[in-house]
């Protein structure tokens, strides 16, 4: 199919008449012009969007997109992003319709970005920060961090991975890589509201999808909620997410402050130890964690004595030794960018590993 119209003007459809006039009532603005539109409509203390933004390397700013938006393309089409569809969010190898790391954070993008507009902070940079906050995770989920940490000086913790590791290429602005860095409720505080509204958002978000996957799973039933729980905000994800953003919508409304109410953060508290309990804490997931980081760790050790071997732009191992520091750097990286079905497979095809010793959701007829 042809674009249609005259020389001067192509349009997609041959019946086309839709009219968007700049020149009219209300014109387009330009960067700039949104910058001073954002700004008045925001509530006081959130962030504002200024030219090119705050980054480690100067930019010239976008002639119509505003700093944080471009930082939200910039993550969308990194791969680290992308890779983020075949990593765990708790059900290694997911059936179609359970999370991946990919949806979860597009779920917590929509909690996050829900509350800013309601709260008149920076959707934009609610919305970056949201979407890259696990760009940072390992193939295999959390256990991942445990595999990791033994090689790097201080642990392995995704968070400030994915901000000065996983997206250091995109040259993010400053307070976007803050809420990244510290979206974790075991990080310092984020430095902008937008990025503690997406502390929250995360813990919202995979308490309530995670509890609606392993009941769709068979793992669990409703009934194992707590009845704190169940009075405050049911047994189904839609009602769960809409209670805890309101919860959250109001307490900023009322108080100024990023947070929630005490009864409902006793609830959502309650929500997430009773999934530990019954979901991440189970022994087959256990057992499915200790998995994960036998693999991890072989492959690092593999790649840390063999650098040559890991791909240019995965951790650039060319040129160092197999068994020095930075090789061992340049391995961690490399792993840690790999998704669950790359990992496992070099496992099978590389190292020679057992599938029956591979993580549950793995069979050993799966063609890697």
């Amino acid at each position: 199919m042809y674009a249609h119209g005259d020389e001067d003007t192509k349009f997609a459809h041959a019946d086309s008449r839709a009219v968007a006039d700049p020149n009219g009532p209300i014109s387009g603005l330009d960067r700039s012009g949104r910058e001073a539109d954002e700004s008045a409509q925001q509530a006081v203390g959130a962030t504002a969007a200024h030219g090119g933004g705050t980054r480690q390397r100067p930019e010239e700013p976008d002639p119509w997109r505003t700093c944080f938006e471009r930082d939200r393309d910039r993550i969308l089409h990194a791969p680290a992003f992308r890779r983020l569809a075949g990593k765990t969010q708790v059900f290694v190898f997911p059936d179609d319709h359970q999370r991946t790391r990919l949806t979860h954070a597009l779920e917590v993008a929509q909690v996050a970005t829900g509350v800013a507009r309601a709260c008149r902070l920076n959707v934009a940079l609610t919305e970056a920060i949201a979407l890259g906050h696990d760009c940072g995770h390992g193939p295999g989920g959390h256990a991942s961090e445990d595999a990791l940490s033994p090689y790097v000086v201080g642990g392995f913790d995704h968070a400030p991975w994915g901000a000065d590791v996983s997206l250091a290429r995109l040259n993010l602005c400053h307070e976007t890589l803050d809420g990244i860095r510290n979206h974790s409720w075991s990080r310092p505080a984020p430095s902008t509201p937008e990025g503690e509204v997406v502390s929250w958002a995360d813990r919202i978000a995979y308490v309530c999808h995670d509890f609606e996957d392993a009941v769709k799973s068979g793992i669990v039933t409703p009934s194992v909620l707590p009845t704190l729980v169940r009075e405050s905000c049911g047994e189904r994800r839609s009602q769960q997410l809409g209670t805890f953003i309101d919860a959250m919508v109001s307490t900023v409304l009322q108080t100024g402050r990023i947070g929630m109410s005490g009864a409902y953060a006793e609830a959502l508290s309650a929500f997430r130890a009773c999934n530990y309990e019954h979901i991440y804490l189970r022994p087959s997931s256990v057992a499915q964690g200790q998995a994960v980081v036998g693999v991890l760790r072989a492959l690092v050790e593999h790649y840390g004595d063999r650098p040559n071997l890991i791909p240019d732009g995965d951790g650039h191992g060319a040129g160092l030794r197999g068994g020095d520091a930075e090789a061992l750097k340049a391995a961690v990286s490399y792993v840690a960018g790999m998704t669950d079905r790359f990992a496992f497979g070099q496992a099978v095809a590389v190292l020679g590993w057992d599938p029956d010793k591979l993580p549950i959701g793995i069979g050993i007829t799966r063609q890697f």
